[in-house]
C-alpha cells in the first residue's frame, strides 16, 4: 500500500500561490498593454492634428493646446512606466512562487516513483514466494 505524500498540503498551498501569482502577472500585463494602446492612440491623434495659425489668437490657442497635450502625454508615459514596473514585480513574484512549487513537485514525483518501486518489489516478493513453495502433486496426495 502506497504511503501518502506527507507534503501534499504544502504542495497544494504552493500551487495555489503560484496560480495567484500567475493571475497577478496576467492582470499586470493586461494593464500594461491597455496603457500602451492608450498612449499610442493619443500620439496618433495628436500627430494627425494639422493646424495653421491665421492670427496671434489662434497661435496662442495652438500653443496652449500643444502644452496641454505634452502634459497629457507625459502623464500617459508615467502611467506606462508604472505599469511596466508592476509587470516586472509580478514576473519576479511568479518566478519565486514557481521555484517554491517546483521543488515540492520534484519531491512528490520522487516519492511516487519510490512508492511505485516499493509496491513492485513487494509484488515480486509475493510472486517469488508463490513460485518457490512446493505444492504436492495430485498423485502424491494421500
Amino acid at each position: 500500500m502506497a504511503r501518502a505524500f506527507r507534503l501534499a498540503s504544502l504542495l497544494r498551498l504552493r500551487q495555489v500561490q503560484q496560480e495567484q501569482a500567475a493571475s497577478d502577472l496576467a492582470s499586470a500585463n493586461a494593464r500594461a498593454r491597455e496603457s500602451a494602446v492608450r498612449l499610442g492612440r493619443a500620439r496618433a491623434r495628436l500627430g494627425a492634428v494639422d493646424s495653421e495659425p491665421t492670427d496671434a489668437t489662434t497661435l496662442y490657442a495652438i500653443s496652449a493646446a500643444r502644452a496641454s497635450s505634452r502634459g497629457m502625454l507625459a502623464e500617459l508615459e508615467a502611467v506606462q512606466q508604472l505599469h511596466s514596473a508592476d509587470v516586472d514585480a509580478a514576473e519576479a513574484a511568479y518566478a519565486e512562487a514557481r521555484s517554491r512549487s517546483l521543488g515540492l513537485e520534484k519531491l512528490e514525483t520522487r516519492h511516487v516513483q519510490t512508492e511505485h518501486s516499493a509496491d513492485l518489489a513487494a509484488q515480486q516478493a509475493v510472486v517469488d514466494e508463490i513460485a518457490t513453495t512446493t505444492r504436492p502433486r495430485p498423485e502424491e496426495t494421500p
